[in-house]
């Protein structure tokens, strides 16, 4: 029998949006390992520090570190590590905080369940779209070489799948775009959204 109950807080997002003045939402890039999601999500979450909005950001490696370092690589374990972050975003979301998360989050499936978690009109897809010889070639922690080498399994884009975004609201080709076009993109998505209208 389940006999937990939701505790409804006095303070609701309503009330957190008005005081922080703005509008929240989970800002999702997605990509293959090396991709530049960790890059380009760090230094838009630094320019919207700048201009004084309440972001956070959760990166891939360090919730592993954390909050989900029982987790493991295998298909099982991916799922239940962006489910829970998901449900984190979700927390921050509630918060009035506008989140950056930054995670390879291979599968189709997953991130439509998280979109489904946080609701769809506050989840924005950013498709960091970057071809696995690119990948390979910054290899910038040894993953692809290990990878190639069978010392390390269910690497994203060599034994185990990636499944691209159909549909994303923002798409970077950063093999076509210098990271500072990519950012002025991104920001700019984001100050149309982020501002508080009148409710």
């Amino acid at each position: 029998m389940n006999e937990l109950v939701w505790h409804k807080s006095t303070i609701n997002q309503k009330n957190r949006n008005k005081l922080l003045n703005q509008k929240p939402f989970v800002l999702w890039f997605t990509g293959l390992s090396a991709s530049g999601k960790s890059t380009l999500s760090n230094i838009v979450e630094h320019k919207m520090h700048n201009m004084n909005y309440k972001t956070y950001l959760l990166d891939g490696d360090n919730v592993r570190h954390g909050l989900n370092n029982d987790l493991g690589f295998d298909e099982a374990s991916r799922v239940e590590n962006i489910r829970r972050v998901g449900e984190v975003a979700k927390l921050f979301l509630d918060a009035g905080v506008v989140t950056f998360a930054a995670f390879v989050s291979p599968y189709l499936k997953d991130r439509e369940n998280t979109k489904d978690i946080v609701g769809a009109q506050n989840f924005v897809e950013v498709y960091v779209n970057t071809s696995i010889e690119e990948c390979e070639r910054r290899d910038v922690k040894g993953l692809y070489k290990k990878a190639r080498a069978g010392e390390i399994k269910n690497m994203t884009g060599i034994d185990a799948p990636y499944e691209p975004p159909i549909h994303p609201d923002i798409e970077i080709v950063t093999e076509k775009m210098t990271i500072e076009k990519s950012v002025k993109q991104i920001v700019k998505y984001i100050k149309n959204k982020i501002t508080l209208k009148n409710e």
